[in-house]
């Protein structure tokens, strides 16, 4: 497989008024849309890993679940995602993004507050997967929605700037989640992980109502935009599709078997296992840091040292989505930080004080992150239409596959090593393989020639 530029089939820019209305348009729905998408991409991110924070903070003891239990009951979220991505992606190209966001919301928000009142591990493991299939189509939802409002040449900048939620979310609801564990434990009689859960849940229902409220489906409908704002664009990204559908045909048989997409999948696999590996069991292998440097850090101070990772990682992600284009291939955009973050996050295990490890586990976060950011730039240069929404939802589907994989097998390798060194060299080991995997697809990459295989 070859892999080159796909710059040469989009049209050449606007210019004149339509190029003003455009870039106005552009920066209007950027302004209305993306910080809602972030609010909600924010919640459904710690909806989903509020676990890792609960595990080590009475769940596990309370619920009697060993490593492998919780690393399984973790990734459990995953199976239900996996097998309903694909139809709920078609679905919102059907039906509409604002019903089918809200949809989305709605359920998540219900499951998710359910999860203050598991009573053991059997209902905890459904509830998961439960999770798993109310959230489904949700993130590779919005990476579509913003191909149907962002035109190519700024989607990767913008797509930098909604998914810096993640690491806002994990570094934000590692402080708030430690905060509600410690101080409403016996809040209603709960203990405070299950409060953790019950607070964590509520918004999400209040969301959905905003959701349905607010979201707008295309730019012929943004009632917010001119009429010449709302002509320039949609004429701006119809030209776009139009170019990409005359380039290459793609039926959706041909999107769920072709090299391309599946090397993409595949890559992206590496990528989502460091994730994921590292939001689930970075609270514990910091509790962890007690015992091995003889430090004793409380529930908050925790959650604190838990952030940091997260917090410099959501600045290098907006920083790197507007740099990283000066490297043209689009590839290394990917490549380079998957690498960095590969190297880095076996060292971290092995160095001789807290901080030194907590910068290499920094480093391995920043990575992972801006790997993860400018890979969602990628399917949108070759894919439109209902192809776009079946692609982006395959890729996702089965990258997160290491999702399922990530914290089961960490924890596998916890209970049978009785540490995370192993753990965290498996994770090492699935970015540097993702880095050489986006390489090799991007090898023959040429701004003045197409992506083909």
């Amino acid at each position: 497989m070859t892999a080159r530029g796909s710059d040469a089939r989009l049209p050449r820019p606007n210019t004149g008024q339509a190029a003003d209305q455009t870039r106005i348009a552009v920066r209007k729905a950027v302004i209305r849309l993306v910080p809602l998408l972030g609010l909600l991409y924010f919640v459904n991110y710690l909806d989903r890993v509020n676990i890792g924070f609960a595990g080590p903070s009475g769940m596990k003891a309370d619920l009697g679940l060993t490593q492998t239990a919780f690393g399984l009951a973790s990734g459990l979220f995953f199976l239900g995602y996996v097998l309903f991505e694909v139809p709920s992606n078609l679905a919102l190209h059907r039906f509409g993004a604002r019903r089918w966001i809200a949809r989305i919301v709605l359920s998540w928000g219900v499951i998710a507050t359910a999860m203050a009142f598991v009573p053991n591990e059997t209902v905890l493991y459904g509830l998961r997967i439960a999770l798993g299939v109310a959230e489904a189509g949700f993130f590779p939802g919005i990476i579509l929605y913003l191909t149907y409002w962002i035109p190519q040449a700024q989607r990767a900048r913008i797509v930098a700037l909604f998914m810096a939620a993640v690491p806002i979310s994990t570094a934000l609801g590692a402080t708030v989640s430690g905060l509600v564990i410690q101080y409403g434990d016996g809040v209603f009689g709960l203990a405070g992980w299950r409060f953790m859960f019950l607070v964590e849940g509520v918004p999400s229902l209040l969301l959905a109502v905003v959701t349905w409220c607010c979201l707008t489906d295309r730019p012929e409908r943004a009632a917010w935009l001119t009429p010449g704002e709302r002509t320039a664009l949609a004429d701006t990204l119809a030209a776009e599709r139009d170019s990409m559908e005359r380039a290459e045909r793609w039926t959706m048989r041909r999107v769920f078997t072709h090299p391309r997409i599946l090397g993409l999948a595949l890559a992206d696999t590496g990528i989502v296992y460091g994730l994921y590996a590292l939001t689930f069991f970075l609270p514990t292998i910091i509790k962890g840091f007690e015992e091995r440097y003889g430090v004793h850090y409380s529930i908050v101070q925790r959650g604190l040292i838990n952030a940091v990772p997260y917090l410099i990682a959501a600045v290098a992600m907006v920083w790197w989505g507007r740099w990283s284009g000066r490297l043209g291939n689009p590839g290394l955009r990917v490549a380079l930080p998957a690498f960095a973050g590969g190297l880095a996050i076996p060292v971290a295990l092995y160095l001789g004080n807290p901080f030194a490890a907590m910068a290499a586990v920094t480093v391995c976060t920043v990575g992972v992150l801006c790997a993860l950011s400018a890979f969602w730039a990628l399917p949108g240069g070759f894919l439109a239409g209902a192809a776009a929404a079946g692609g982006i939802a395959f890729i996702n589907s089965i990258a997160n596959s290491g999702g399922f994989a990530a914290p089961y097998v960490t924890g596998w390798l916890g209970d049978r090593t009785g540490g995370h060194h192993l753990g965290m060299w498996v994770v090492g080991g699935c970015l540097i393989a993702a880095a050489a995997g986006i390489l090799v697809l991007f090898r023959n990459y040429r701004t003045s020639s197409r992506i083909d295989c």
